[in-house]
């Protein structure tokens, strides 16, 4: 339901370019939007929620992988250690976007500051970010450098394996035609992918706590969001809006999530944001201590 479609679509958009760039371009954007449902795929088959077997869902993300340019068993560990430490002040930086207190932000320099702005900009956030993440970093096993060969060796299989695929469409079309393709529909994709992880947990009344006081199943429900987006986006992700459900149990398969809202409708309103509050949640970007919220920059020097 998802691999089918995504090729015909590449297929169709590559013989499109033969009859003009900006036709085969049109159809770049539903291939791009079936290439993000695979990935919400391997996000399942990670949590070994998908098939709920072990062995077939790790074979199927690290095939998946290919497609995705994401190293399935490193991508896996990073992302495990992001559930188990969602929301705590304490152990941030693996698996998610870096989000400083508004104390961490006054401490830096003023060139650190600067940093932080430009890291938390729309444009590096949604634009050079995700294309540096798919095409650049995720080539090594960049944080896991010393981590045993699992690593080393996901990466580069994983690399082999997109150098084969791409040599072999490449030898059929041209190195042009498939870049004219191929790129747009991974960089589309992956805005796409890091703007939903983004809202997932980056919105006004997320939650963040230092140990003793920070729990799982309250930064589970708290600190993700209910992305309440409409039908024919909710199938294109994967239902990963209803992210608060997914964190409180990640081995829920993303077909069954719709059904714990049917069952709990009192769990639909937890972080509940529609697609045009998300907008405004890009201005957020340092967490308050004091309120408890996530802020903006305006908001913080008008507290100063």
């Amino acid at each position: 339901m998802t691999l089918i479609p995504f090729v015909l679509f590449w297929a169709a958009a590559a013989v499109a370019l033969q009859y003009g760039y900006w036709i085969g371009l049109l159809l770049v954007i539903p291939t791009a939007g079936f290439l993000l449902r695979l990935f919400m795929l391997q996000h399942d088959c990670g949590h070994g929620s998908f098939f709920g077997k072990r062995r077939l869902d790790d074979w199927t993300g690290r095939a998946l992988g290919v497609l995705t340019l994401t190293p399935y068993d490193c991508w896996r560990r990073a992302h495990s250690e992001h559930h188990a430490s969602a929301g705590n002040l304490d152990e941030r930086g693996v698996g998610d976007i870096t989000t400083l207190t508004v104390s961490e932000y006054r401490d830096r320099t003023p060139c650190g500051q600067l940093a932080y702005r430009l890291y938390r900009h729309p444009l590096v956030m949604f634009g050079i970010g995700p294309a540096f993440l798919f095409l650049i970093k995720q080539r090594l096993p960049f944080g896991m450098m010393r981590s045993g060969a699992l690593p080393w060796i996901s990466t580069t299989a994983t690399n082999i394996a997109i150098v084969l695929v791409a040599m072999s469409l490449i030898w059929a079309m041209g190195v042009i035609p498939f870049l004219l393709i191929h790129l747009p529909v991974v960089l589309i994709a992956g805005s796409a992918g890091v703007w939903l992880f983004y809202i997932q947990h980056q919105f006004e009344d997320t939650h963040w706590s230092r140990p003793p006081d920070w729990k799982f199943p309250y930064a589970a429900l708290h600190g993700a969001s209910h992305y309440d987006l409409p039908g024919p986006l909710r199938w294109i992700t994967g239902n990963i809006g209803m992210h608060h459900l997914h964190h409180l149990s990640s081995r829920i398969p993303f077909y069954r999530l719709p059904e714990v809202l049917r069952d709990h409708p009192e769990l639909a309103d937890f972080g509940r944001i529609s697609l045009r509050d998300s907008l405004a949640c890009v201005k957020l970007i340092l967490w308050d201590e004091k309120t408890r919220r996530l802020i903006s920059l305006g908001e913080a020097k008008n507290g100063a």
